[in-house]
């Protein structure tokens, strides 16, 4: 067995196990608290750049399947686990975890005290990091921390994820034009379900471009890094979001907020797990959420806009959804596909075709009335 260590921008080391590829990663170290659904952690394009903890003690015990793939090509730095299981025992399993990993050129270590990591992050907040080879007895490793200070973590992770060309999902129902930022197949998988058009675009795609394509409704995909970091898709939702419904997942609500006058701050750790509770302040309904995110929507830069709170974090009271109070156009922070995590909130993609539905009423009602006064 290979050794490898995982060495923090403070200094701090953990050495363990290497699986997967045995090339050197940087990334920004964050952690999961997910039990389960390490595939499609694995696969989500939010995760690019970023070297992955999960703080569930076994990782890979149920193998890797062909179904549960949130995109065809990882974008993740890498991967840290307590315990990596090799013989995996499922009937849907497929191969192991180590296997992929190789397979798809993705760094791992193991048999490291991931407790003591994720409580250094807490306190401390992300850090970079990098797993390297592990060093011969004797030898320090001061030359990667100070390698580490000089490293530039991404701000391009939305153009390296994102779609290059338009393609189409054919439906008979509701046309909607989905704004790839870093798309889980989840998000798709939940727009045919319900017979709907999707035409898939890229990030970079102008209101011009978009309204073209004569959408019902625009989607706003999740995806990684800071919203910031895109000002030509803020500008493009600025220009549309007077004409056609829009609704936003992740950093697409990210992106609608600032758009509308709102603005963005980077969490200290971020929300990454299946199980974190969100209030409903219409409904006054709690929901189990998936989320993974290191940007939040400020709660007081919604008070010199046109945007309502709609829904709050229990565990820190962060924004988790808002609406326009004017415009057909609403988004939550956390993934209502789940892939992984719980469904409880799978019923906002039919509040969005009931949205377009009342939209297309209404627009409808309008042109009647005006033809009646000509």
């Amino acid at each position: 067995m290979f050794k490898r260590q995982l060495i923090l921008e403070d200094g701090t080391i953990f050495a363990g196990d290497a699986h997967g590829s045995l090339q050197e990663s940087t990334g920004e170290v964050v952690f999961n608290t997910g039990m389960t659904g390490y595939q499609e952690i694995l696969s989500d394009p939010s995760y690019c750049g970023q070297i992955v903890t999960m703080t569930y003690p076994l990782i890979g015990n149920y193998g890797v399947n062909r179904e549960d793939f949130e995109t065809i090509n990882p974008s993740i730095h890498g991967l840290v686990v307590r315990e990596m299981c090799h013989v995996p025992s499922n009937f849907r399993s497929e191969e192991s975890l180590d296997s992929f990993l190789k397979a798809k050129q993705i760094p791992a270590i193991s048999n490291i005290d991931t407790r003591k990591l994720t409580k250094i992050i807490r306190k401390h907040g992300t850090m970079k990091g990098i797993l390297t080879a592990a060093y011969a007895e004797g030898e320090t490793p001061n030359h990667d921390v100070a390698r580490l200070a000089d490293v530039e973590l991404m701000n391009d992770q939305v153009r390296r994820v994102s779609t290059i060309k338009p393609y189409v999902v054919p439906g008979r129902g509701k046309r909607i034009v989905l704004v790839d930022f870093g798309m889980k197949h989840g998000i798709l998988r939940e727009l045919t379900k319900r017979h709907c058009h999707v035409t898939v675009v890229p990030y970079h795609y102008t209101a011009e471009e978009i309204l073209r394509l004569k959408p019902d409704g625009i989607m706003l995909t999740n995806g990684p890094g800071d919203p910031k970091d895109v000002p030509e898709a803020i500008a493009m939702i600025e220009q549309i979001i007077k004409g056609v419904p829009i609704f936003g997942i992740c950093l697409g609500h990210q992106l609608l907020a600032l758009a509308c006058g709102a603005d963005t701050e980077k969490m200290v750790f971020g929300h990454r797990g299946s199980n974190h509770p969100v209030k409903d302040l219409t409904t006054e309904k709690t929901y189990l959420t998936s989320q993974n995110h290191g940007y939040a929507v400020t709660l007081a830069s919604l008070a010199n806009t046109n945007l309502k709170l709609t829904q709050i974090a229990l565990n820190d009271g962060s924004v988790e959804g808002i609406a326009h109070e004017t415009y057909p156009a609403f988004s939550v922070q956390y993934h209502p596909e789940s892939s992984p995590g719980p469904e409880d909130t799978s019923h906002l993609f039919d509040a969005f075709l009931t949205q377009i539905a009342n939209h297309q009423s209404d627009t409808k009602e309008r042109e009647l009335c005006q033809s009646v006064q000509i």
